[in-house]
């Protein structure tokens, strides 16, 4: 059995957290979670690196002979008798217990082993009766602690879209801005790097008065409890369940205090290093050496003195971006600015909200020089997909707007579905007619890696396919994408001169960022698209180029940021 590779990170995560729980060597633990964010972060197929020659594992960052020969089991099995025989010692409602804040990793092994804890509703039950008081090391605010973080850990493993954390933050930063106090207030942490989900927000905010911005945020329709104020920290609950930290920092310290919380860790980590290579300690309020501050009011200072050009948030998680940066070869990323055509969108002759000409006048008044209406094919029976009589009869409808509608290009296009079978659901005749045909998978997602496979090349091949709509078929947190050979793929695509799409929908951002960066690699164009289903859809075009920014993508990476002449002859085959 093939494993995608981020289900051999989960393993070694997962494992990562029960060894935690069992008493392991910290070294031990750390070396599986490195092990694991490796694995995540590899633009390769993992499955094929075995495949191909197991010994080339080593050569990963991290990756001994005992941690290869791991991969290599779980690969060929789909698990690690470790991680099953742990599982069977640990059940996975004592996992969650490390979710309570203030509760370590011994703590929870103890109301494990001592108490025989094994959800969160046990150990809800034990607080209530007392039980927990009466443990060695605990006492009776520690059992308040867990009664009152119960809670927080039932929601704490939620994450959530970042079009939904964004929106979230970006309202209590333009509400903290009203105050006059507040010289700076910003996002930080993964919401500011732009990661797919988010587990917290973090908002920093200079002010001279630190009391002023909390009494703001605590009185913010948003949140719903304050959870811990201190003197220039506080912590609150917001009604999406995400918990939110303010930090008011000095004015003097904005840019150290930016660039410490926004993270990543690892990106930081290396940051620090450089720090002490010159002689100088860094930290939250600034670079200092001794007591010397020698930078902190803004990122590009902390940066430059570490001998670095300013680096953007999306592209700081330790995959390469510092080495680039001091060879002065940082991409210059994409900017929602230089979008200038939107080719996956719906109208009501399928799923679609609205007409064809509503779809392209709001898409000319957001700034777009063209479009491709791409309604679906026949299979897609719920959505009303067209089959080739009505699909021909609404191409009709669209070269009829075309003449109505000045200022913008309209393709004809289709979402076309790649059968169970491997063929197209509609003829090759008809797929001539249109000026875009998109290919995608929906149905038979869980298929055989090598149906997978055979249906995504035979869709490459065909010489009426421009491009591979949200290529696995990923709905993230609620579908797993389909199970697929990457490296093929992706040489067939850059081989037939097909490209790929970004899909910049919240809940898809297919392709993710590790494959946007190894379809870059091998010169594979591709398209950020916001599959639109109403005239509102077109605002979350800003989530796939996010998305393209943390693959650092730049314009010239993009091919719907051409002018449409431009765009007009790449598909010219």
């Amino acid at each position: 059995m093939s494993m995608l590779n981020a289900e051999v990170a989960r393993i070694f995560e997962d494992l990562a957290d029960l060894l935690e729980l069992d008493g392991a060597n910290t070294f031990r633990v750390r070396a599986y979670r490195n092990a694991s964010r490796t694995v995540e972060s590899l633009s390769a197929d993992i499955a094929a690196i075995v495949e191909h020659d197991s010994a080339e594992l080593q050569q990963l960052d991290g990756i001994g002979k005992d941690l290869a020969d791991k991969i290599v089991v779980i690969v060929r099995t789909g698990n690690l008798p470790q991680l099953e025989e742990l599982k069977a010692k640990i059940p996975i409602g004592v996992v969650h217990m490390l979710r309570i804040p203030g509760l370590g990793p011994k703590k929870v092994s103890a109301l494990f082993k001592e108490l025989g804890l094994e959800t969160l509703e046990s150990l809800k039950q034990a607080a209530e009766q007392g039980r927990i008081a009466e443990l060695k090391g605990f006492g009776k605010k520690t059992e308040q602690t867990i009664l009152d973080g119960i809670a927080l850990a039932t929601e704490a493993g939620k994450r959530v879209f970042l079009s939904d954390a964004k929106a979230e933050a970006d309202a209590i930063v333009a509400d903290l801005q009203q105050l006059d106090c507040i010289q700076q207030a910003t996002v930080a942490g993964s919401c500011c790097r732009r990661k797919e989900t988010v587990g917290d927000l973090d908002v920093l905010v200079t002010s001279s008065d630190s009391n002023a911005p909390m009494d703001r945020l605590a009185a913010n329709p948003l949140v719903v409890k304050v959870l811990a104020r201190g003197d220039t920290k506080q912590r609150v609950r917001l009604r999406s369940g995400l918990e939110l930290d303010l930090r008011v920092v000095p004015e003097e310290s904005f840019g150290a205090a930016a660039q410490y919380f926004t993270g990543s860790k690892e990106h930081n980590i290396v940051i620090r290093r450089r720090a002490q290579e010159r002689g100088l300690k860094l930290n939250e309020y600034g670079l200092f050496r001794g007591d010397e501050i020698v930078a902190s009011r803004t990122e590009a200072e902390v940066y430059a003195a570490v001998g670095l050009p300013w680096i953007p948030p999306e592209l700081r998680e330790n995959r390469g971006e510092i080495e680039r940066a001091e060879a002065g070869k940082l991409p210059d990323l994409v900017e929602l600015s230089d979008m200038r055509g939107d080719l996956h969108m719906h109208t009501t002759a399928t799923d679609g909200l609205n007409s064809i000409r509503e779809m392209a006048e709001a898409a000319k008044s957001r700034g777009l020089k063209y479009i491709a209406i791409t309604d679906h094919s026949k299979r897609v029976t719920m959505a009303n997909g067209l089959d080739a009589d009505r699909l021909r009869a609404h191409w009709a409808e669209i070269e009829k707007v075309r003449s109505q509608v000045s200022g913008i290009h309209i393709l004809k296009g289709i979402e076309c579905d790649i059968l169970e079978d491997a063929t197209m659901d509609l003829p090759d005749d008809v797929l001539a007619e249109a000026d875009w045909v998109i290919a995608v998978l929906h149905y038979g997602l869980k298929q055989p890696r090598e149906q997978i496979d055979k249906r995504l090349l035979n869709a490459i091949r065909n010489p009426h396919v421009d491009v591979i709509g949200h290529l696995t078929g990923r709905l993230i947190g609620h579908r797993p994408g389909a199970d697929m050979s990457f490296d093929e793929i992706l040489k067939a695509a850059a081989d037939h001169g097909v490209m790929l799409e970004i899909n910049a929908h919240p809940s898809r951002l297919d392709l993710d960022d590790i494959h946007a960066v190894a379809a870059k690699d091998r010169g594979i164009p591709i398209v950020i698209n916001t599959d639109s289903h109403n005239i509102q859809g077109f605002d979350v075009m800003q989530y796939g180029v996010f998305q393209a920014r943390r693959a650092g993508l730049e314009a010239k990476d993009v091919a719907n940021t051409e002018s449409f002449d431009q765009f007009r002859k790449r598909l010219e085959r």
